[in-house]
């Protein structure tokens, strides 16, 4: 494996969101220059980078891959910091190099957060848009992109075609695995998505994180913001049990504040402050575990 591309395939994270925002347009806030078809055209992608993101991420998401990652992170031992020193390593993401935004992450959350507050939704949920990205942390724990960001799917089983580029699938170890490669692979039908595995990256991450803070709706949001492979192209649906298809509405509403909320201006933090602070102070301990 190429040591170069396969720690940053991406110039910036916004650039696997700028291309999400291509694949999965919403007609009344996106598509007003454009067609749709137009901006669903990610087989010819403007930046080759994305197309190489989703390689490597296609070929080494293996199930045994995710168990390492699991076994790695998911013992939160790497750092304790507070919410806010938290948001302050992870504004260290930000690329001054990309012309589309200068926004920092924590200003990019706000814009999610507030565009949920603002139409009225219950302040956990409010909370959850603050947090979903959280897991980003992870690029700075030394982790390549590819493990980080991008759409996500279950590993275990087969792949789905519904997933974005699934021709890079044929170059993962497990794909001619012959306990990977089944329809179910190493789940029973209607198990429920909570004992399926899926791809490793901030959305399991942050979720693991949270998992005892926030209300069950918010945790779906958390841990399956990415998987468009089922909220939005209907995938998978033999692995759902009755509890996912009723959580699904909730990732169906998150999803379009996290794509479409993002704008140049940033919000006015010394405004939002004592909100957010009173928010996190309700919701989660003085500090966390990453």
């Amino acid at each position: 494996m190429n040591e170069k591309s396969s720690a940053a395939p991406l110039k910036s994270l916004d650039e696997w969101e700028e291309d999400v925002l291509r694949r999965y347009p919403d007609p009344d806030s996106i598509a007003k220059e454009k067609t749709v078809d137009e901006y669903r055209n990610y087989e010819a992608p403007v930046r080759d980078t994305v197309k190489e993101f989703y390689r490597l991420n296609h070929t080494h998401q293996t199930f045994d891959f995710v168990q390492q990652k699991r076994n790695e992170f998911l013992s939160f031992s790497k750092a304790q910091m507070t919410v806010w020193d938290a948001f302050e390593f992870l504004n260290q993401l930000v690329d001054d190099s990309d012309p589309d935004t200068d926004l920092s992450q924590l200003q990019h959350l706000l814009q999610t957060s507030e565009s949920i507050r603002a139409d009225g939704h219950p302040d956990w949920m409010v909370l959850t848009g603050l947090m979903h990205d959280m897991g980003k942390v992870l690029c700075l724990f030394g982790e390549p992109q590819w493990a980080v960001v991008g759409d996500t799917f279950p590993v275990g089983c087969a792949y789905s075609n519904k997933v974005v580029y699934p021709e890079f699938f044929q170059q993962n170890p497990d794909y001619a695995n012959p306990t990977f490669s089944t329809q179910l692979g190493v789940y029973e039908k209607g198990c429920g998505l909570r004992n399926v595995t899926m791809s490793w990256g901030h959305d399991e991450y942050v979720y693991q994180m949270l998992k005892d803070y926030i209300p069950e709706e918010g945790l779906y949001m958390l841990r399956y913001h990415s998987f468009y492979a089922w909220h939005r192209e209907g995938a998978y649906d033999y692995l759902l049990d009755s509890h996912d298809r009723d959580m699904l509405k909730w990732v169906q509403l998150f999803n379009p504040y996290d794509l479409y909320s993002k704008n140049p201006t940033p919000p006015n933090w010394n405004e939002l402050k004592p909100y957010y602070e009173s928010l996190v102070k309700k919701y989660l301990p003085a500090e966390l575990k990453f």
